[in-house]
């Protein structure tokens, strides 16, 4: 669950993050899922940040757009349009017939629905005949931590097996060195 609710010290303008880079993880679950086992620890979170890095916007193709789906959407979004103006006219109607205007009014707006978006993508001269969804996806997500706390989130981290990443430097590797010779086989015993 997602609280949206103004944090002390968070900037009001964009700005990059600052911190010790803590863990790594390939999804935004994982990463997320390391911030509340920080939280069950009672660790200040406050102190950490989720970076995504590597961003790439995605567009999914959803499916193929004609006429007669245009015409369906727009039949449904002047429908809704008219349930929303015929009960306003019914608040204001009095009487018996109160509730007489919503039906021709949910009418009208399904005809005008259809119209306007039925020449609207004929305007569009088949430039985009597909629907699709869209979204910025992360190829990373870092855990940054501020330097004073930052030790200890990766102890925590460690101790569930979450920490990913380049966490610790890679070991050293030793120079390459000149090859012997390979010794030539023996000859099997007679």
């Amino acid at each position: 669950m997602t609280m949206n609710r103004p944090a002390r010290g968070v900037p009001r303008v964009p700005t990059l993050p600052t911190g010790d880079q803590v863990a790594t993880y390939g999804t935004y679950l994982e990463a997320q899922k390391a911030v509340d086992h920080l939280a069950d620890q009672e660790f200040p979170v406050e102190n950490v940040t989720i970076v995504g890095t590597d961003l790439r916007m995605v567009e999914r193709v959803t499916g193929r757009l004609t006429y007669s789906r245009i015409a369906l959407a727009g039949l449904a979004s002047g429908a809704w349009f008219g349930l929303f103006v015929g009960l306003l006219l019914s608040i204001f109607s009095t009487g018996e017939q109160a509730f007489l205007p919503i039906l021709p009014a949910m009418a009208i707006g399904a005809a005008f629905g259809i119209l306007f978006s039925v020449i609207s993508y004929a305007l569009t001269g088949g430039k985009r005949d597909f629907t699709s969804t869209s979204q910025i996806v992360a190829g990373s997500y870092s855990l940054l931590c501020a330097a004073e706390h930052a030790g200890r989130a990766r102890a925590l981290l460690a101790q569930v097996g979450g920490v990913r990443g380049p966490m610790t430097p890679p070991p050293a590797t030793t120079p390459p060195t000149a090859q012997t010779p390979p010794t030539p086989p023996t000859p099997p015993a007679p």
